[in-house]
């Protein structure tokens, strides 16, 4: 089945270019089908970008998806056009009342900045915690994966002594979890974070099944036991070059980045690097349709109700 996205949404041309299938809302209009609604609150800079990710990776199943985009501040942005978000976001106020089969809160680059003096703090905890009324499953990406901890477990920040940037070796933990369903017993993801998540701390302090993680970069996937909420602490949406170009973008700003570790090959940052992560991105993001949203959420989403259908 189609994603059903936006008729002018630049993700369509290029999709298509993909050869993957995306149905305009005009023409999922006349399909008597119900399509999954997912709600993505896209923190990230460089938006347009960050849509693409996602909507590859969500467009990669048997389901129909209909995707929306939220913004949390009307404030300029310097990397998407105005008419951009004007047109494809929408504010927290105008769907405060609807719900959700599925939200998708990304990452943002405020590893190293306190929550309290993040300037929209306040309107992604209400999110969040809207989220737990009017959202079937939600799933958190990287930096999201701390905000959610730290509002529904209270757990602090917690920062690397040095940035993790690079593709690393990860093991599934929990291969009976349908969440890891046709995982490799280990699997290479990216990371780019200032975050850190230590199995330890997250068994200790949270409920949370700890599905997989890598020796280097710590926890990795995380669900609660209900399905309600999924931490995934790195970047399989990632392409192939986004390591790459946020390495030159740091060197450009005079931070003396570390070359990311296991992706340029030979080490050499002349060198192309390969994406070898792309079908665990895209099982990933399947299995969490599947089985953490489609199979709890209800046909009737006036009616938020959950069951677990193992």
């Amino acid at each position: 089945m189609p994603i059903k996205i936006p008729d002018q949404l630049p993700a369509a041309d290029l999709l298509r270019s993909e050869n993957i299938f995306v149905m305009s809302e005009s023409r999922a209009m006349h399909q008597d089908v119900r399509p999954l609604k997912v709600l993505i609150l896209n923190l990230m800079p460089k938006k347009i970008e960050t849509e693409n990710q996602l909507v590859r990776l969500l467009s990669n199943t048997p389901l129909q998806v209909g995707i929306e985009f939220l913004r949390v501040d009307n404030r300029e942005s310097r990397h998407t056009p105005a008419e951009h978000l004007d047109s494809f976001y929408r504010s927290f106020d105008e769907v405060r009342g609807n719900n959700y089969d599925g939200l998708i809160i990304t990452g943002a680059p405020l590893g190293l900045v306190s929550f309290e003096d993040v300037l929209y703090w306040d309107q992604v905890e209400e999110i969040i915690h809207w989220s737990r009324q009017h959202v079937s499953s939600t799933l958190f990406l990287c930096w999201a994966a701390q905000a959610g901890l730290k509002v529904l477990y209270d757990l602090p920040k917690r920062t690397r002594d040095e940035k993790l940037s690079g593709v690393y070796e990860h093991r599934t933990l929990l291969a009976s979890d349908p969440l890891v369903r046709g995982f490799d017993d280990a699997f290479w993801a990216p990371h780019s974070r200032n975050a850190d998540f230590p199995v330890d701390f997250i068994s200790e302090h949270t409920d949370l099944r700890i599905l997989a993680s890598s020796e280097t970069a710590g926890s990795y996937l995380m669900a609660s036991p209900d399905r309600r909420q999924v931490y995934l602490t790195g970047h399989p949406e990632y392409d192939a070059l986004t390591l790459a170009q946020e390495y030159q973008r740091d060197l450009l700003a005079g931070l003396n980045p570390a070359a990311p570790q296991n992706y340029f090959p030979g080490d050499d940052a002349e060198q192309a690097p390969q994406n070898r992560w792309r079908s665990h991105g895209n099982l990933v993001f399947a299995n969490w349709l599947n089985y953490y949203v489609y199979q709890i959420t209800p046909f009737d989403l006036s009616v938020m109700a959950t069951k677990i259908d193992e």
